[in-house]
């Protein structure tokens, strides 16, 4: 048996969602005025490197038009340049939003791609979600503590030149979606982003070196089959071990977070697909 859900009254009044999303905005505006965010960019870097990343620019991303994959990348050089620099000093907190601000047309954002349930769709600013990617795991591999993060509901895509885990990137939204992380020690870091001609490129570095090392970790990753609904699942859970630098002793093992996502496409052919739910009877 299928049961129809309710549509959302922004969806059968769709001038209510712009209303709603200010809302909101105006709420977050209030709410983080008061705290203290890393604003100071410096020019030269820091001594010593923590951690490094990149990630390709342009993937073919099922049915997506790449124009939007090519605006993409001038939106990233925007954000990168509003990122690019800033130190995080002791106490103070690293906020996507206040960095990059409001991307809009008149400060040169192109419409880019956007996933909103599990759709793709174009929007200005679209695509900032990988500098939220980079940004996120880059700060998994430092002692710097994820205050907020937000990711997909859906798993829109197959793995197509997926680096990374499933489930362990961030999705952000002007302004109530945000990245944000919390220095809690006695060091300053700093946050170098580029945009190259193929990778966006990132790295942390601070200014005395550190004493733990980070390695995020992935486990009991599966694909599952709704055979109530004929759904399909993934799910896996990411976790983060930390190690004494000089010896490589380690020292504990901690959950990053678990994800149960919907997938917007079938499983590889090649893969085991666990079977949960029933299916109901016919009566006779």
């Amino acid at each position: 048996m299928c049961f129809m859900s309710r549509p959302l009254i922004s969806q059968i009044h769709p001038w209510l969602y712009t209303a709603c999303v200010e809302t909101h905005r105006f709420r977050r505006g209030l709410s983080s005025a008061t705290k203290k965010t890393a604003r100071i960019k410096m020019s030269d870097e820091l001594p010593y490197r923590c951690t490094a990343h990149q990630s390709v620019l342009l993937r073919k991303l099922g049915d997506v038009d790449m124009r939007l994959q090519v605006n993409k990348v001038t939106n990233l050089r925007l954000a990168a340049d509003k990122i690019n620099g800033v130190v995080i000093k002791p106490g103070q907190t690293f906020s996507l939003w206040k960095l990059v601000g409001r991307p809009t047309a008149k400060k040169g954002y192109l419409e880019g791609m956007v996933l909103k349930d599990g759709e793709a769709k174009s929007d200005i600013g679209g695509g900032l979600c990988q500098m939220a990617n980079l940004l996120y795991w880059m700060a998994l591999h430092t002692p710097l503590m994820v205050t907020e993060r937000h990711h997909h509901s859906f798993d829109a895509f197959p793995d197509s030149g997926r680096a990374l885990p499933f489930g362990s990137g961030a999705t952000i939204f002007y302004n109530y979606l945000d990245l944000q992380f919390y220095n809690p020690t006695n060091v300053s870091f700093q946050i170098k982003v580029n945009v190259t001609s193929e990778h966006l490129k990132g790295e942390v570095r601070a200014d005395c070196e550190l004493d733990y090392a980070y390695h995020v970790i992935e486990k009991d990753h599966r694909y599952l089959l709704n055979v109530t609904e004929g759904q399909y699942y993934r799910s896996n859970s990411i976790w983060r071990a930390v190690s004494e630098r000089k010896t490589g002793k380690e020292i504990k093992e901690e959950l990053i977070c678990s994800n149960f996502s919907r997938m917007k496409y079938r499983p590889p052919a090649d893969v085991e697909v666990e079977k949960f739910g029933f299916v109901e009877r016919a009566r006779a």
